[in-house]
């Protein structure tokens, strides 16, 4: 089955993420941020500023090694998690929300951090046994199919993660069924609001940069109803303004000028809902 935004099959469009996201792995903050994924000279090119990237660093339980500069919110910030919670962190990368986490629930808690990309687990492992960390698990698997048993988690975290999926309503079926009754979300991502140029929507890096792979804000929001969550609200949105120069190594100067004419926005949103 083609995806349908990339003209890429879901298995290739995985592949890509793995390789990219292992390639991020090894690069220093800086340059995670210095492009629009992570993976300098080999994805979207160089950019000499963040473009989604939000500041942790002010943030209790914060560990510089775990931050990669890759996500495009602070979902911890908001997901009102309590001492001894559980959370389950999709996309966990090299664990920098996942202590975050860790830091609010506290020596009874637990975090468990999910992601399918080897040297992102390696790497928070690693992060985990130098903090001595004995209630964070780093678990190597694929959103779709989650390796945890049902009604897991009291709260579910993710940090730019669920637009990289090709099956968002699968991915967020796993969510509603890893949570417990009463349990609930909050996850940043990035979401559309008005439609990308089909050279954009097609560039399969674009959506290892969190572009090409984002759904409608509309269509967001109802895959998530449609996996029966209640009580849907964004927390918080934020518009991302792409550089030029990025845009235009993918589409023309014309196209250019007539997707600012439109007002096509690209926007991190961080939304909360509940598990009935």
């Amino acid at each position: 089955m083609i995806d349908k935004t990339t003209g890429t099959s879901p298995e290739e469009l995985k592949q890509l993420v793995k390789e990219k996201y292992g390639e991020i792995v090894l690069q220093k903050k800086e340059l995670n941020e210095a492009s629009c994924c992570g993976s300098t000279g080999s994805c979207c090119g160089p950019v000499d500023y963040t473009v989604m990237a939000e500041d942790y660093s002010s943030l209790p339980g914060y560990v510089a090694d775990a931050d990669l500069g890759l996500g495009c919110g602070l979902p911890t910030e908001f997901a009102q998690i309590k001492p001894g919670d559980t959370v389950v962190d999709l996309g966990s990368g090299a664990g920098n929300d996942a202590f975050v986490a860790r830091s609010i629930v506290g020596e009874k808690g637990k975090v468990i951090g999910i992601d399918m990309t080897e040297p992102m687990i390696e790497k928070a492992r690693k992060n985990a046994e130098k903090l001595g960390f004995t209630n964070v698990e780093f678990r190597l698997g694929d959103i779709e199919s989650m390796p945890i048993e049902n009604e897991t988690a009291d709260v579910v975290v993710s940090n730019c993660v669920m637009n990289l999926v090709p099956n968002k309503q699968k991915a967020f079926a796993e969510t509603f069924r890893i949570l417990k009754s009463g349990g609930h979300f909050s996850i940043s991502d990035i979401v559309l609001k008005g439609e990308l140029p089909p050279a954009l929507k097609n560039a399969a890096v674009m959506y290892a940069g969190c572009v090409a792979g984002a759904q409608q804000l509309d269509e967001y929001l109802t895959t998530i109803k449609n996996a029966g969550f209640v009580n849907i609200t964004i927390q918080k949105e934020r518009e991302i303004n792409l550089p030029n120069e990025l845009l235009l190594q993918f589409i023309t100067l014309d196209q250019l000028r007539d997707l600012k004419k439109r007002n096509v926005g690209i926007y991190s949103i961080t939304v909360y809902a509940e598990k009935p």
